[in-house]
């Protein structure tokens, strides 16, 4: 026979982790945030502002505000779209009280670097973003590469480290953010890890306009736009260039992925045992919607700086850089740039992280 005294406090503790179960299950959250128009600045009403595959939805108001007040625990897709500007997506993991801050939607044919880059990419608002919200940030994890053969050294990764980034799809203009991304160059393709289960699906490259990553190892953005909306001898290009300067004249990298075959010679025991894969980087400035490749020769160089070739070289010549140099040529056309109004330098310094 069961003690009374020990089935009353059975009864009193069942009661109480019952009550607080409930309380957990029953728990919700806010989310809320501003949206602004990236060009005016003035805030947007009337913008339809959705969490996919549930029917929770509103139209924001009184200065483009939005309020979720009761939302359970769980990981969202926030969706905002208005006639007129791009769609605007962002992963969300709701697990407390949270204020999304300012968030900028763009209009159709919004200026860019040449329509390259949206305003909503630009580097002030994605460090923002990411200072904001450190649980999207990714870290210095190292994932293991599948080698293509057991004798290659090397990879056909842009970077071989997983970085958060924001894609800007071409099909209706969407924004995606807040998943980890690796670019294979030779496939051009995106292999993309969704943020909280870490499952790994794959994008062709054609389908992306432009993106913008946060470089896991040196925590400042880059930016890269893809080589269709561009021309290189009247053709477009396939693969993506990443913008190391905007303005009036930008400047531009592109690597290539080469595939070098053992050259080891049995008999002598000399040259290279594996198979190599070689990254190289070629340099190109934008004129127009043409992509050119940077001269190496510096007096051609130095002419397409125009009536500042005279200052150019002068500016060359007091900082001994040798116009070779890759990072000589990011200081240079750096400086070009700066003289205009409305310049934002991109990246403080070259970085070549392959």
């Amino acid at each position: 026979m069961i003690n009374k005294f020990y089935l009353k406090s059975f009864l009193v503790f069942f009661i109480l982790f019952y009550s607080s179960v409930s309380l957990i299950s029953a728990q919700t959250f806010q989310l809320k945030g501003k949206i602004i128009d990236s060009e005016s600045q003035n805030y947007l009403d009337d913008v339809r502002v959705t969490l996919r595959g549930t029917a929770f939805g509103q139209i924001s108001t009184a200065g483009g505000t939005f309020n979720f007040k009761t939302l359970a625990p769980d990981r969202y897709i926030l969706s905002l779209n208005i006639d007129g500007f791009n769609t605007y997506e962002q992963v969300v993991k709701l697990n407390k009280d949270l204020d999304l801050g300012v968030i900028y939607m763009v209009r159709y044919g919004a200026e860019g670097s040449g329509a390259a880059l949206q305003k909503t990419i630009r580097a002030t608002n994605i460090t923002n973003l990411f200072n904001d919200r450190p649980n999207m940030l990714g870290g210095n994890m190292v994932y293991g590469i599948a080698p293509d053969a057991p004798k290659v050294e090397g990879n056909y990764y842009l970077d071989k480290k997983w970085n958060t980034a924001s894609l800007l799809l071409y099909r209706d203009q969407q924004l995606l953010e807040g998943f980890r991304i690796r670019y294979n160059i030779v496939a051009n393709q995106f292999e993309i890890m969704e943020p909280e289960t870490n499952l790994v699906s794959t994008m062709q490259g054609l389908r992306v306009q432009n993106l913008v990553w946060v470089d896991s190892a040196y925590k400042v953005p880059r930016y890269f736009v893809n080589g269709m909306d561009f021309l290189d001898e009247g053709s477009p290009i396939s693969g993506f260039f990443e913008v190391l300067v905007d303005g009036e004249l930008p400047l531009m990298r592109r690597t290539e992925a080469i595939f070098k075959e053992s050259n080891y010679n049995t008999a002598l025991m000399v040259g290279n045992r594996n198979h190599q894969i070689i990254k190289r980087n070629t340099y190109f400035y934008l004129e127009g919607k043409n992509v050119i490749e940077v001269p190496s020769n510096r007096k051609k160089l130095m002419a397409l700086f125009g009536e500042n070739a005279e200052a150019m070289e002068k500016f060359v010549n007091e900082n001994s850089l040798p116009t070779r140099d890759p990072g000589s040529l990011f200081q240079i056309f750096t400086h070009y740039n700066s003289q205009f109004d409305g310049f934002q330098p991109i990246m403080s310094q070259l970085l070549d992280e392959n």
